[in-house]
């Protein structure tokens, strides 16, 4: 892969379009709670982008400096995201929900100097937190002082077209994990990883001409941040964002409103639907693509939405340091517990410990080749120090799967979670994925409760439904003809919350005996 030659996110994603085809094309279509609508065509998001890179550069931003953006699914932050990256700095997408000792931390580890807000966030945090940055860039009103008030300075600004010459090599944008197990992690990203999501285009997405995708999750999100905004512009599609909160019936009916062809969510979005709504094929006429990650999809979620929709979810498989390199894919067989097979044009495999690769349905590990596109640049270790940690080439996910026959892989997570028990290896997603169908449960997780050295049970903890009531017999007793045996649960503890992190991810090593 050519790797010296000019590469701009921002101008492939808008200005590329903008000068060409689409440019009168509605890119984006922003839906609030009462359901108004602001579009904008890749003309407009064009200027708006060149307008506000003018904002950055004149207040000081330059390439490689890093801009937080804390801004949730706002129409500013595709315009920040593509500006920052057009000047050749680097966005730092940061979740809603972190605390503000926690945003301290990130702003301290990536070093940035700038950040791009939301008034009524920028409020709630305190004066030593805010002094800290040397230009506040505030979207809507703000009662703190010397901050760049957005919307009104930006139409001073003539557009700066002019875009920071970038390689398919040079740092784009920095994603931090949810540090699940120490402090989180940032994930530094090339320009050439919206390369590396072209084959996720292919063969996860199933574009049409006139495609009009939406996504259920917040920008912040990789997940999002990739399927719901890189990947349907580079292709010159439209996006729908909506603003709101997530709720199973406004789903449905933004679907049909604004006539969505493709829907993503996770699959909590997808059980909701099926749960809380009669909504049918009829109901959404023109939607005809669905597409699942996060989580495991359960197979009832699954089964159930084909039958009201007529048409299947797809599921893919990935992680910030490299998106989605696994996916289903229409015109293949769907296989359950499978979230598909590696997509063509990723370098990926699974290897063993001596890193060769496995035979199939044997355990190894899933192992990405730092040849591939998608690979992410490195660890941000601050200062500018980037760790990119391979071995022999290849960057070891620590993510342990099998495949079959005919390539499908089958996900079992890292190798703390993998449950041992009585001689087996059990991957609690499995376990987790039937146990979602019970119709009492809203939340569980499978874990390892260890009683001795030579004695290891699997555990089950569980969160119920408001309104509902089991108990541990009745589920043991409900999955006995779902489950081998040996994976069956041997306790089940109730939980009105689960451990967290700060972007809400369940922290299943804090279930473990003595914390549950």
């Amino acid at each position: 892969m050519e790797k010296t030659k000019f590469f701009n996110i921002a101008t492939e994603c808008i200005t590329r379009h903008a000068e060409g085809k689409f440019r009168d094309k509605v890119a984006m279509l922003f839906v609030k709670k009462d359901f108004s609508i602001r579009a904008f065509t890749y003309a407009e998001l064009d200027l708006l982008v060149s307008q506000f890179t003018a904002l950055l550069f004149a207040n000081g931003v330059r390439a490689q400096e890093r801009v937080l953006l804390r801004l949730g699914n706002h129409y500013f932050f595709p315009i920040a995201f593509f500006a920052t990256l057009k000047i050749g700095a680097i966005p730092v997408p940061t979740s809603l929900f972190l605390a503000e000792r926690e945003l301290e931390y990130l702003r301290m580890h990536s070093g940035a100097k700038y950040i791009v807000v939301d008034a009524n966030l920028l409020d709630s945090l305190n004066e030593n937190t805010t002094k800290n940055f040397q230009e506040i860039f505030c979207v809507g009103t703000s009662s703190l002082f010397n901050t760049h008030s957005v919307e009104s300075e930006l139409q001073k600004y003539k557009p700066r077209t002019e875009v920071h010459p970038t390689l398919e090599e040079s740092p784009a944008y920095l994603v931090y994990t949810s540090g699940t197990t120490s402090y989180p992690k940032g994930v530094l990203h090339a320009h050439r990883a919206l390369l590396g999501r072209i084959p996720a285009s292919k063969y996860w997405f199933n574009f049409i001409e006139n495609e009009r995708v939406m996504h259920s999750g917040k920008f912040n999100w990789t997940y999002t941040l990739g399927t719901g905004l890189m990947d349907p512009l580079y292709q010159g599609k439209t996006l729908i964002v909506y603003e709101g909160e997530s709720d199973a019936a406004t789903w449905i009916d933004l679907m049909r409103r604004l006539e969505v062809t493709t829907f993503l969510a996770v699959p909590t979005v997808y059980r909701q639907i099926l749960q809380k709504t009669n909504a049918s094929r009829l109901d959404v006429p023109t939607l005809r693509h669905a597409m699942s990650a996060g989580e495991h999809l359960s197979e009832m979620v699954f089964h159930s939405w084909h039958e009201r929709f007529g048409f299947p979810i797809y599921e893919g498989l990935g992680m910030s340091e490299c998106s989605f390199y696994i996916s289903q894919r229409r015109g293949e067989e769907i296989i359950s517990g499978s979230p598909g097979k590696i997509q063509p044009g990723h370098r990926a495999t699974i290897l063993d410990d001596a890193l060769q690769s496995v035979p199939p349905n044997t355990e190894g590990m899933l192992c990405i080749h730092e040849s591939d596109p998608g690979l992410f640049l490195g660890y941000w270790q601050g200062g500018g120090k980037v760790e990119r940690p391979l071995k022999e080439g290849w960057f070891l996910t620590g993510d342990y799967a099998k495949y079959d026959e005919k390539g499908n892989i089958f996900f079992m997570g890292r190798r703390d979670e993998i449950i041992k028990s009585f001689g087996y290896r059990v991957s609690p997603f499995e376990i987790e994925r039937v146990f979602r169908d019970h119709i009492a449960i809203e939340e569980v997780v499978a874990f390892a409760e260890k009683l001795s050295d030579e004695k290891t049970l699997i555990a089950l903890a569980v969160k119920l439904k408001t309104g509902y009531s089991t108990t541990g017999e009745e589920l043991l007793s409900w999955a006995k003809d779902k489950l081998a045996r040996y994976k069956i649960p041997k306790k089940i503890y109730f939980r009105d919350n689960f451990p967290r992190s700060a972007n809400g991810k369940i922290l299943r090593k804090d279930l473990y005996i003595g914390k549950v």
